[in-house]
């Protein structure tokens, strides 16, 4: 059954439809929004900024689109994502935080108000990043002249932007079908396909008729073997088959029963690239601070040289080749360090033995733990190259078989393992759901 199938299906029933009807209202509530700009920014100056800096595409991805015209909306759900992250690596740190997070309903909500909190200060303090980089541009987005006034009304706007993303997200994640944080950053990818398409073909047009569609159709063969690879990849699992020994339950005998403990090979999903491109323009940002000092000076030059070599396609190859490396690499690294953050093979061990189960031919404790983190690490070693490819080896090949810049590209790496991997959640919660009803209706 694949999507459409899901949806028309759920359409016929009236609770899945609400739900579905919910969904969308609250997605077209946040698109609006998200074309609210703010005023005093510059259209013409922003669309120069994103042109010479591909990084700050990648963060209008995660926005849905509202960075890019520097909207109500325009950082996203970005800080809700990072304080996410953060409270998440806390639990490695904070015992008494990793056992709130065990805590079962109670702990999720406790866990999930401190996120809440945390996204706050993240989103202020990101919004005057954004003023302070936006005003030193070349040519400024926003006036030079701006006073202290403006600036705390522009980061006060920011931040109950991304409050109201935070809300309408857990909104659709609570009453509606879906992850409400995913279907957002979807919607803002699929919104702005038809113009952003639209104006590619336009840029990349030489009026040659239909030699001017070779390299998109190229393109297109391109896009249909990456997704049909990203799927193979999402749903590819490591079955590791579990034992259950028979045990005496309630005065009676409870036999054993064979089953498996599955282990997905993208247990990171796109985190490790979020966390590799906070890393990658954290140099840029830092850089544009310095963008009005004084000429000549060794730190005005410094930064100079950051915004015009540390991008993704520099002006000259081997500063590409350094930065695409360091990307891959860091993209690399955080797919090992998350995956190990959310899988917990200590954690799992033991679960398997308080519940009478164990691995055949594995001795149960740590045996079994040392074998789950040796089978993980093989595992997750095909995770981490499938997205380093996606993400920084597939818009280098796409740009250079189709002869289209990665500019002008509209869905890149991470917006494809986007796009497919909210697709294919939706997909099987919408099927979930229905096989319940399903269930339901029998034995009624």
């Amino acid at each position: 059954m694949n999507l459409l199938a899901a949806i028309f299906n759920a359409l016929r029933l009236p609770e899945l439809r609400n739900k579905l009807l919910f969904t969308a209202g609250l997605l077209v509530v946040y698109r609006l929004f998200s074309n609210v700009t703010i005023p005093g920014a510059s259209p013409s100056a922003l669309q120069s900024l994103f042109n010479s800096q591909p990084l700050l595409g990648l963060l209008d991805l995660f926005s849905g689109g509202g960075l890019s015209t520097f909207s109500v909306v325009a950082l996203g759900l970005n800080p809700f994502i990072n304080a996410s992250i953060i409270m998440q690596l806390m639990t490695v740190v904070s015992v008494r935080l990793d056992e709130i997070s065990k805590e079962g309903e109670l702990g999720r909500r406790r866990f999930t108000r401190w996120v809440r909190y945390l996204t706050v200060p993240l989103a202020f303090g990101q919004s005057y990043g954004f003023t302070v980089l936006f005003q030193n541009a070349t040519p400024p987005i926003l006036p030079t002249s701006m006073d202290w006034f403006q600036r705390l009304t522009i980061m006060l706007t920011l931040t109950a932007g991304t409050v109201l993303a935070m809300w309408i997200g857990e909104l659709i994640t609570e009453y509606g079908i879906g992850n409400g944080v995913s279907l957002v950053i979807f919607a803002g990818i699929v919104a702005r396909a038809p113009r952003t398409l639209g104006s590619s073909v336009v840029g990349h047009s030489t009026g040659g008729g239909l030699a001017d569609l070779v390299p998109f159709a190229l393109l297109g063969v391109i896009a249909v073997i990456a997704i049909a690879f990203v799927i193979e990849v999402q749903q590819a699992q490591r079955k590791i088959p579990i034992q259950s020994a028979q045990r005496l339950t309630g005065g009676r005998t409870v036999q054993g029963r064979q089953s498996f403990l599955p282990l997905r090979v993208n247990t990171a999903g796109v985190i490790p690239i979020i966390f590799a491109l906070s890393i990658m323009t954290f140099p840029t940002i830092l850089a544009g601070y310095f963008a009005g000092a004084p000429t000549g000076t060794w730190y005005r030059n410094l930064a100079d040289w950051v915004r015009g070599n540390f991008v993704p396609y520099g002006p000259n190859l081997s500063s590409t080749i350094a930065y695409n490396a360091a990307y891959f690499l860091f993209i690399f690294g955080f797919t090992y360090f998350y995956t190990f953050v959310q899988f917990k093979p200590d954690d799992v061990a033991d679960n398997l033995r308080r519940y009478s189960t164990f691995i055949p031919g594995i001795r149960p404790g740590r045996p079994t733990a040392e074998y789950l983190t040796h089978v993980m690490n093989r595992i997750t070693l095909a995770g981490a190259i499938f997205l380093g490819l996606i993400t920084v080896v597939l818009p280098i090949v796409a740009a250079r078989v189709s002869n289209i810049p990665p500019t002008q590209m509209y869905l890149g790496g991470t917006a494809l393992l986007i796009v497919v991997g909210v697709a294919l959640d939706t997909m099987k919660q919408l099927e979930t759901q229905l096989v319940m009803r399903q269930y339901r209706g029998f034995i009624r």
